[in-house]
C-alpha cells in the first residue's frame, strides 16, 4: 500500500534530482552521445545500454513508484537509449510499461523486446494477443523465446510471426550458466537475429564459447543480470574504486559493471532495470566514453571470481 506521504516524499525526491546541478541537464545536453552497436542481421544500429521491466517495474499503477518511473523513462530517453526488454511473466510489468510508453508518447521511439513463455501452441497465441494487449502495440521488435522454453516449437512460431511483420526480429534467452550449452548448441544449428544471456564480472562463463560464437554467426546479444540481480553491489559496498577507474572515465561501480559487460565486442546491448532517477542517469553514463580494456577486463574477472 502507498500512502499520500509516500507518493509526496517520491515526488520530492524526483523533484530534488531534476534541480541538482548537473544532474537531468547532463542527460539532456550531454555532448557525447551513447555508444552504438549494429545488428548484424540488418546493420540498424543500437545505443549499448538500454533497459529491463524485471523487478523495478513490478508496481501499481498511480503508486509513488509509478510516479519515479515516469522520471525514469524521461532520463531513458532523453538520453537517446532505445531498448526496452520485458516479458509476459514480470507480473504487472507489461501493464507499467505499455501504460508509460503510450502515456509519454515514446512507444514509436522504443526498440521494444519481449518474449514467449509458453509450453503449447495455442498457450503462446494467447500469450502473444495478451501482451499486445497490455503493451498496448500492434507489433514489437524483438521476439524471444523465454529461457529456451519449448524453443523447438516456440521459436518457428516467432518465426511465422516474423513473417507476418509482428516482430522485426527472433531471438532465444537464458539467465545462468546451465543454459550455455543448449544456446551453444541452437547458435550453431538455428538461424537467429538475437540471442539474450548473463555476463558479468563475477560470471564471465558466457564469453568462452556463446559469446565469440554470436559475434561469428552474426547474431547480436542482449545481456541481462550484469549486476547478479544486485548481489555485486553488496560485495563492493564501502570500497573504493580500481585506480585505474577514475582514468578511464567510470564514477561508480555501476557504471564499471555495465562497462565490463559491453566492452565485449559480440555485446549489442546491456538491459538493466531500475526505478530509481539517479540510477538510471548513472548507468546512462556507462554508455559513454572509452570501453575497457582487456587487460581491465581480466583484472575484473579475477577481482570477482
Amino acid at each position: 500500500m502507498f500512502t499520500r506521504r509516500s507518493f509526496l516524499a517520491a515526488s520530492a525526491t524526483a523533484a530534488a534530482l531534476y534541480s541538482m546541478p548537473g544532474a537531468f541537464a547532463q542527460s539532456r545536453s550531454s555532448t557525447t552521445a551513447l555508444l552504438s552497436r549494429a545488428i548484424p542481421s540488418s546493420g540498424e544500429r543500437l545505443p549499448v545500454i538500454g533497459a529491463g521491466t524485471s523487478g523495478s517495474f513490478e508496481v501499481s499503477v498511480g503508486s509513488a513508484q509509478y510516479e519515479q518511473l515516469k522520471q525514469v523513462l524521461k532520463i531513458f530517453f532523453d538520453s537517446g537509449a532505445r531498448v526496452f526488454d520485458t516479458a509476459p511473466n514480470y507480473g504487472p510489468a507489461d501493464d507499467v510499461l505499455g501504460r508509460l510508453l503510450e502515456e509519454g508518447g515514446w512507444r514509436d521511439s522504443t526498440f521494444l523486446a519481449t518474449k514467449i513463455a509458453a509450453d503449447s501452441r495455442a498457450d503462446a497465441e494467447a500469450q502473444w494477443a495478451e501482451s499486445l494487449r497490455r503493451l498496448r502495440t500492434d507489433k514489437v521488435e524483438l521476439l524471444q523465446v523465454h529461457n529456451l522454453r519449448d524453443w523447438q516449437h516456440q521459436l518457428p512460431y516467432a518465426r511465422e510471426l516474423q513473417q507476418q511483420g509482428k516482430t522485426r526480429y527472433v531471438g532465444v534467452t537464458h539467465y545462468i550458466d546451465s543454459g550455455l550449452p543448449e544456446l551453444e548448441r541452437i547458435l550453431r544449428s538455428e538461424k537467429l537475429d538475437f540471442i539474450q544471456i548473463h555476463y558479468s564480472v563475477n560470471s564471465p562463463a558466457a564469453a568462452r564459447t556463446v559469446l565469440p560464437l554470436a559475434q561469428d554467426k552474426g547474431v547480436a546479444v542482449l545481456i541481462n543480470r550484469a549486476f547478479d540481480d544486485g548481489r555485486l553491489f553488496a560485495r563492493v559496498k564501502d570500497q573504493p574504486l580500481p585506480a585505474w577507474a577514475q582514468e578511464a572515465g567510470i564514477g561508480s561501480w555501476a557504471q564499471l559493471f555495465l562497462k565490463f559487460a559491453i566492452s565485449h565486442p559480440a555485446v549489442t546491448s546491456v538491459i538493466p532495470a531500475t526505478g530509481r532517477p539517479d540510477r538510471q542517469l548513472d548507468q546512462l553514463e556507462a554508455g559513454r566514453g572509452e570501453l575497457l580494456t582487456s587487460q581491465q577486463q581480466e583484472a575484473l574477472i579475477r577481482q570477482f571470481s
